[in-house]
């Protein structure tokens, strides 16, 4: 499962775009908290321990503990629920927090990760992966990093489909069950190869036809 992350944060008074963008350039990120039966309200944090934290994480939506300064209630478990970057440099824009609770369930998109070796891979074949994230739900405690899952069974023609996903105790998947994770496809080089050996053996089959019918004659 996840670790659960802890931030620092404030209470952020100011609001606007003057003093976002003032906070911005003193290396502060403005965000907000949200959900869980509460009041909206803002808060900041510091742009590069958040990013330290996560660049640490498989996903874009986690878990963290936040220690909010200024607060009524002191700590909030809350989801990374959305990250605003600037589409240029990628500094933080802003960033939206949602409160959960222990026994909450929550939804959150987390990677798919396809680890081993495809038995049809070995056979000279490609494994495809389709869908590299699926959206999970699950208890805070219970939200996995990733859903892992092994091909080594899959053979050249095989598929994953989502309904074949190892999920971890406590988590589930909504989206159709057929819909398909990966596969394994026969490359053109491999096609070719085994067209050529059967060609290859044909013709040695004939020839060894042919001497038998000769050494008969004679």
């Amino acid at each position: 499962m996840a670790h659960q992350e802890t931030l620092q944060a404030e209470k952020r008074e100011v609001q606007g775009t003057t003093a976002s963008k003032r906070l911005r350039r003193s290396g502060i990120v403005p965000a907000v908290i949200y959900g869980s039966n509460q009041r909206e309200y803002m808060i900041q944090l510091n742009s590069k321990n958040f990013f330290d934290v996560a660049k640490k994480q498989g996903s874009q939506n986690f878990i963290v503990n936040l220690e909010i300064e200024g607060a009524q209630e002191k700590t909030k478990l809350a989801i990374v629920q959305d990250i605003q970057r600037d589409p240029l440099s990628g500094s933080l824009i802003h960033i939206d927090f949602r409160a959960v609770n222990e026994n909450d369930t929550i939804h959150a998109t987390v990677p798919i990760k396809l680890t081993g070796e495809a038995a049809g891979v070995k056979a000279g074949g490609l494994l495809e992966q389709v869908l590299r994230e699926v959206e999970v739900f699950c208890r805070p405690a219970d939200l996995p990093e990733a859903i892992t899952n092994e091909v080594d069974d899959l053979e050249i023609g095989d598929s994953l489909k989502v309904s074949g996903l190892a999920l971890p105790e406590g988590v589930s998947i909504k989206m159709d069950g057929e819909v398909i994770v990966g596969l394994v496809v026969q490359t053109r080089a491999a096609a070719s190869a085994g067209g050529t050996g059967a060609a290859e053996g044909e013709a040695a089959e004939g020839e060894a036809a042919a001497e038998g019918a000769e050494e008969s004659a004679d």
